[in-house]
């Protein structure tokens, strides 16, 4: 195309109201031009006064901000997507903005090699910042992307659907490298990127958590509930060059930051964009107010048709473990009533298994109502100081005729001291703690025994206003039944049994664990349970404070 047919072609397109027109490729050159300019600068230029223009090295009419202007050329020949932008042209003494429009010329092959670019002169923007060189204008766009953006997030009540959508949206709309959603995290003072729309060649910051208080432009964003922009360095993991954080609030309350990086040059966010995000985090606000509620509320109805069901199988076996003792008792009571003992010896054998099936009935009516008092929050201990050689004493002789019939080893190691180990709990609460932990073992151990352990722990706690000089570890361990390594989590759980089936073979409600753990953590301690897996043993692991330091014996 010789430079005559190409001043042609473009006088062609001015006739549309562009006032500039040209074709450029990405090192800058001009392949045609047009310039309708005499009536904004003088009426003494000409067309043919600017032909020039197209053969000399440095042409007269070039960016005020070269690099981002042709990065934004290499975009569009990139992408072939045209793009909306204003530029700030300079001509000898002149610095002119042009609200343009870049448009790939694609060929047949269906590559671009030049953009058509036409612009226009923006008369009423004498005083625009050489650094606000490049960014996109046209309200009747941003209208539009805030309309789908907002028609996407209320189809769904989806809270990462939200999310995702959101900075999808947004990423591509406002042609960022990268866009990110972070999210509020249950530890205090810390932010989760929840979401993420990024370009290729970019990093990844999904997943990435981090304690806003750390970073000050964050803090103001929140602080002030605005848009907040950042220019760094690029060298940070991020890359980024400019940085938009939008903080999303529903009902003066907190949920979230969409954060807009533009990583291949630094960018001033003008007006319309700040306008837009700030209306569209209004928005995005309450959808992910609505959606967590949504959540949570789905979470709350999960959660009630577990707890009826678990209650539902508690009742259950607990009916059957309740019926069983007391048929034992009549059962037993009516053969002596009869007098269907054949002497004095075996009515006394009857009225003793009656005993001690009121007594089994007992502690499973106990163990009912220790839960509904845990739950209610009125069940009382009187923590004092208290011997654990003599809660080792009374568990050895509960301990003794079981594990004698079993034939099981038990053994209890405790710290060498001269004085005995003092702690600050309830006694007949920790004894029923270290009761129902031996009674378990004994019950499910069928060969080898249990061990119970305890080690010293000298470090200072704190526990309702009082400092304590450390804890007490103890260990319960058995070469028992085991547990499967996926029901370990749920074991201290209200109304929660392993196995029903195991439950029937072994007797019991399953709330021994449950009770333990509230009793234990009511003392100030901790409790866990640890196994290999079925057949391989378990360990129970609990702490309780220390009344005292006891004085170790040393070799």
């Amino acid at each position: 195309m010789t430079l005559n047919q190409s001043q042609h072609n473009c006088q062609n397109l001015s006739n549309l109201g562009a006032e500039l027109v040209f074709t450029q490729d990405v090192l800058g050159n001009y392949h045609s031009f047009y310039w309708r300019w005499q009536n904004i600068i003088s009426e003494c230029s000409t067309i043919s006064e600017l032909s020039s223009v197209i053969d000399s090295e440095e042409t007269k009419l070039f960016p005020l901000v070269k690099d981002t202007y042709f990065e934004r050329i290499k975009r569009v020949l990139t992408r072939k997507i045209p793009e909306q932008c204003h530029c700030i042209l300079c001509y000898e003494t002149y610095s002119l903005c042009f609200e343009l429009i870049i448009s790939p010329i694609l060929l047949p092959s269906g590559e671009a090699e030049l953009v058509l670019v036409m612009g226009r002169v923006l008369r009423d923007a004498k005083n625009i910042s050489p650094n606000s060189s490049l960014f996109p204008t046209n309200p009747d766009i941003y209208q539009q992307l805030l309309t789908n953006i907002a028609r996407k997030i209320r189809r769904t009540l989806d809270l990462e659907t939200i999310w995702q959508q959101t900075v999808d949206s947004i990423g591509e709309g406002l042609q960022v490298n990268r866009c990110l959603l972070l999210a509020p995290t249950d530890k205090d003072g810390y932010l989760e990127i929840k979401a993420e729309y990024c370009e290729p060649y970019y990093n990844s910051l999904l997943g990435y958590r981090f304690n806003f208080h750390n970073y000050e432009e964050i803090k103001e964003a929140i602080l002030f509930r605005r848009p907040t922009s950042v220019e760094l360095e690029g060298k940070t993991a991020s890359q980024a060059l400019s940085v938009l954080l939008v903080p999303t609030f529903y009902q003066q309350e907190f949920n979230g930051i969409i954060a807009l990086h533009q990583c291949d040059r630094h960018r001033l966010w003008n007006q319309a964009e700040l306008e837009l995000v700030q209306e569209l985090a209004d928005q995005v606000g309450t959808a992910i107010a609505h959606a967590t509620i949504y959540q949570k509320l789905e979470q709350a109805n999960k959660e009630a048709e577990e707890a009826s069901r678990l209650k539902s199988e508690f009742l259950a076996s607990t009916s059957h473990e309740l019926r069983t003792p007391l048929n034992g008792i009549l059962g037993f009571l009516r053969l002596v009533l009869d007098d269907m003992a054949d002497d004095a010896e075996e009515e006394r054998q009857f009225i003793d298994q009656a005993y001690n099936s009121a007594l089994h009935l007992l502690n499973l009516i106990n163990d009912i109502l220790d839960i509904a008092k845990i739950e209610a929050g009125k069940l009382e201990f009187e923590l004092e100081t208290i011997s654990f050689n003599k809660i080792c004493e009374d568990i050895d002789k509960f301990a003794h005729t079981q594990r004698k019939n079993k034939d099981l080893y038990f053994n209890i190691d405790l710290p060498s001291t001269y004085d005995q180990i003092l702690l600050y709990a309830d006694y007949q609460r920790l004894l029923q703690v270290m009761l129902n932990l031996v009674s378990n073992s004994l019950k499910f151990t069928h060969e080898g025994g249990i061990d119970i352990t305890a080690e010293i722990i000298p470090k200072k706690v704190t526990f309702q206003n009082i400092t304590l000089p450390g804890m007490l570890k103890i260990n319960v361990a058995d070469t028992g039944i085991g547990v499967s390594l996926e029901k370990q989590d749920k074991l201290f759980e209200t109304f929660y049994q392993v196995d029903g089936s195991r439950t029937k073979t072994y007797g019991g409600t399953g709330l021994g664990l449950a009770i333990s753990k509230r009793l234990i953590e009511a003392m100030g301690g901790k409790i866990s349970f640890y196994s290999m897996g079925e057949s391989l043993g378990s360990t129970v692991t609990l702490t309780v404070p220390l009344s005292q330091l006891p004085v170790l014996k040393t070799d």
